[in-house]
This record gives C-alpha cells, sequence and structure tokens, in this order.
C-alpha cells in the first residue's frame, strides 16, 4: 500500500489517481476531506503532518510513502512523522522538496525543507528525494484579474524559468515509488524550455482564444501584494529567484524525460487543460 500526503493538492490529487489506474492500493491523507470523490478502492484518512500521532491508522500496513510538505513546515518534526511511517511498516519514501533546497541553499524560506531532506537520508527507509522548479500551476494566481479584465500582472516580465506541470511531477512521483532502482538518489524536475511571465500570459490568452494584456509590475509593487498571503522570508526568497534566477534555476534538466520516457509538458499545454478555470 502506497500512503500519499497531501492527496488534495495540485500533485497530490493526480498522484493518487495515477497509483490507483495502476492497480496500487492507495491510502490518501489530507488534513481536510477531499473536494472531489476519490477513485474507486482508495481510502481517505484525515490526518495532519504536524500531530503524528494523527498519521498512524494511515501508515498501519504500508509500504511506500509520498511526503509533501505544505507551507513553511515550520509546525513539523520531521523524525516524528518519519518514525511513525516507519512504525507502520513503510520502507520507502519519496520527499517532495523543492529545486530551491539545492540551488540556495542558505535560503531561510526553505530551512525546514531541508532538515526534512535531512532527516530522510538518514532513515531506515530507503529514500528518493524529487526536487521540482516553480509549478506551471502558480498562475493560478491569475485567474481574477484574467476573469475579470482580461490582464495578468507580474514581476520580471521576460525573465524565463522552466516551471514544471504538477501533473508530470506525480507522474514521476507515482513511476519512483513503483520501482525501487531509485533509492538513494535526489532529482531535479523542471519543465521542457524557460518560459516568462508575459509567455505565461500569451499562452492563456492563446488558450482562451482571446488576448490577455501582460502588465509589467515593480518589484516592490509585487512585494507588497505577496505579502498579503505569504511570509517576508518566503516572499523576498520568491522574488530573488524570478528576479535574478541563477544558471542552474534556468537550466532545464533531462531527469523527467529519462524517468517517463517523454519530454514533460509545455506551459502551453498546462494552460489548455486548465483554461476553464480562467474563463
Amino acid at each position: 500500500m502506497i500512503v500519499v500526503t497531501g492527496a488534495t493538492g495540485n500533485v497530490g490529487q493526480p498522484l493518487v489517481r495515477i497509483l490507483a489506474a495502476a492497480g496500487e492500493q492507495v491510502t490518501a491523507v489530507s488534513r481536510r476531506p477531499p473536494d472531489v470523490d476519490a477513485p474507486e478502492g482508495v481510502r481517505h484518512r484525515q490526518a495532519d503532518l504536524a500531530d503524528p500521532e494523527s498519521l498512524r491508522p494511515a501508515f498501519d500496513g504500508a509500504d511506500a510513502l509520498f511526503l509533501l510538505i505544505a507551507g513553511s513546515g515550520e509546525d513539523l518534526n520531521p523524525g516524528a512523522i518519519l518514525d511513525a511511517a516507519k512504525s507502520g511498516g513503510v520502507h520507502r519514501i519519496v520527499l517532495l522538496s523543492s529545486q530551491i533546497t539545492g540551488s540556495r541553499p542558505e535560503a531561510a524560506s526553505h530551512a525546514r525543507l531541508r532538515a526534512f531532506e535531512d532527516t530522510v537520508r538518514q532513515s531506515d527507509p530507503a529514500w528518493t528525494i524529487l526536487r521540482p522548479s516553480g509549478f506551471a500551476s502558480n498562475a493560478f494566481q491569475w485567474i481574477d484579474p484574467v476573469r475579470s479584465q482580461r490582464t495578468i500582472a507580474a514581476p520580471f516580465g521576460d525573465i524565463r524559468l522552466p516551471v514544471i506541470d504538477p501533473t508530470d511531477i506525480a507522474e514521476a512521483a507515482a513511476a519512483v515509488l513503483r520501482d525501487g532502482d531509485h533509492a538513494g538518489r535526489t532529482y531535479e524536475l523542471t519543465g521542457p524550455e524557460p518560459v516568462s511571465p508575459r509567455e505565461q500570459a500569451q499562452a492563456i490568452g492563446g488558450a482562451l482564444g482571446t488576448p490577455v494584456r501582460f502588465v509589467e509590475q515593480s518589484r516592490a509593487e509585487a512585494r507588497a501584494q505577496m505579502l498579503r498571503f505569504m511570509p517576508e522570508p518566503v516572499v523576498d526568497g520568491t522574488l530573488d529567484i524570478l528576479g535574478e534566477p541563477s544558471a542552474a534555476e534556468q537550466r532545464v534538466s533531462p531527469t523527467v524525460e529519462r524517468i517517463l520516457g517523454r519530454a514533460p509538458r509545455t506551459f502551453a499545454d498546462w494552460a489548455v487543460r486548465n483554461i476553464d478555470a480562467f474563463r
């Protein structure tokens, strides 16, 4: 049995579907009840990573764990979570980390995620760490202005980064969870090509069949907006990456294609598949 935490999110939800379609027994774990019905045969357990004891019923009898840390993870205890997993029988762990833990090891915003990486590497179960780049689904933040004004505002309009479709992350995670040959490896996952915010706006407009105007924000304007819903260290770290990415953060990784045997999906592919959200 495979346990998937964060099972209602952009990665967890498609991962549950993929594993279930492949015939795996799946336990989907989330803090809140799912918004949609789980695939047939999937059991749901409501639990919180901040309360490791609440996880034990979900882990009971499990072989593998997909571990997704929501937010900054500051209130989480990596050791306690892994102890609960091991006591339930888990002997293979796939941790969803972030490209930033490798490209910017000093970033305060990802300190807890680095602690999880360190703890997983020192644990008894076999482990694999996935470090994806920025998610294509971050474009959902533009839903309201696209719907109301056919406009997208963002900073650093022409800086290009290889954002990844969360479904590609889910498919890669499913392959790794089902194949022990990936144990002990850290994989960086990116999309197939760098894309700028201005190009993302064009792709969303193309999928809508109507132009979407791009308005470039200053860093200060973007920072003020982001501080409404993100902690200050995360905001500043995110803006540093968006505005002055390193060569490593702009590089396209071949790992998705190596794992899946096909190229990762483009941002335009993601936009077409999710365009109903912007209508």
